[in-house]
């Protein structure tokens, strides 16, 4: 979010690019840290606009309302995601190897980068964790989808499949496996902090290393087979 790393964003998500202005700016890390702290449900634009010492008025400039601006946040966790994903494979042969550095990516993916000092990408994260398939439970999905805002998703689920087919170029489900590895790493953090019946990690030391560990089994596993 500042001028060491833009990423350009499908522009049906907003009304006005809110990294091109000072208020943009703020308004995107601030909301970051806001849904953080109170959850989706709870955020307001009345809120954010008070937090930011702003008007309402002045933020639906930027988004039509707090769903496009959740989606909005979500992809830009997406395209970090495959920016990350492609800063540390780029050198690597071995599509072994990348697979297994990209797993370690989807469920390390919780510290904060310096190169995008205005965003506390720990807090996206949980936020993603927390929040993410909200962005497409909706009514409006199709309509949506129509519209290409679940675009930077799409990317990162196909940019991995093409890694899954470099493994196994007879596997028939490369991209039902990527979206499964994706929604698992999610959703396994999540069950551990909060419904750990749900899942063997919250048994471990570890979340994260017990859900990397859980998901390399389960994509060698799946690759390996077929």
């Amino acid at each position: 979010m500042n001028a060491t790393i833009r990423l350009e964003l499908n522009d049906k998500l907003y009304l006005r690019d809110p990294q091109d202005t000072d208020l943009g700016r703020r308004l995107v890390a601030e909301s970051v840290r806001l849904i953080d702290e109170i959850g989706f449900e709870q955020f307001t634009f009345k809120k954010l606009a008070q937090r930011i010492e702003s008007t309402e008025a002045s933020l639906y400039r930027y988004f039509e309302n707090k769903h496009k601006l959740l989606v909005y946040l979500v992809s830009w966790y997406w395209a970090w995601l495959g920016y990350q994903i492609r800063f540390h494979t780029h050198n690597v042969s071995d599509a072994h190897d990348r697979l297994r550095l990209i797993l370690g990516i989807l469920t390390q993916a919780h510290t904060s980068d310096p190169a995008t000092t205005q965003l506390d990408e720990a807090a996206l994260y949980r936020i993603v964790v927390s929040e993410a398939s909200k962005a497409y439970l909706t009514k409006d999905v199709d309509l949506d989808n129509q519209a290409g805002l679940f675009r930077e998703y799409k990317r990162l689920v196909a940019s991995i499949a093409e890694v899954v087919r470099e493994i196994n170029p007879a596997y028939p489900y490369p991209l039902a496996l990527v979206s499964t590895l994706l929604e698992s790493a999610r959703k396994q953090l999540f069950f551990a902090q909060h419904l750990p019946s749900l899942t063997d990690a919250a048994t471990r030391q570890g979340e994260q290393n017990a859900i990397y560990d859980f998901l390399l089994k389960l994509a060698f596993a799946a690759l390996n087979q077929a």
